[in-house]
């Protein structure tokens, strides 16, 4: 399942890939709905994963969020892309 995320999430990649702002703009207005279903194959697979596993992947996501504001609080980090040692 992980190789499959992997692998769908280079197939999303290759939508952005060597394209500046102006063309990613434009590609995404040509090609949404191929954009959807790479992002969809992606959350499908995930969904697997962690149904596989045993993971709840809506509590997993907010103990992961609430984490992340510890190590980049707002007003350290906004604007910054320091890592959290350096703040």
């Amino acid at each position: 399942m992980a190789i499959s995320i992997v692998l769908e999430a280079s197939e999303l990649l290759e939508h952005f890939q060597w394209k500046n702002k102006e063309q990613i703009n434009d590609h995404i207005i040509k090609e949404k709905e191929k954009i959807e279903e790479e992002i969809a194959d992606i959350l499908i697979y995930l969904l697997e994963m962690a149904d596989n596993l045993n993971i709840n992947i809506l509590e997993a996501a907010e103990k992961k969020l609430e984490k992340n504001a510890k190590k980049y609080p707002v007003e350290k980090a906004k604007g910054s892309a320091a890592k959290y040692t350096e703040l």
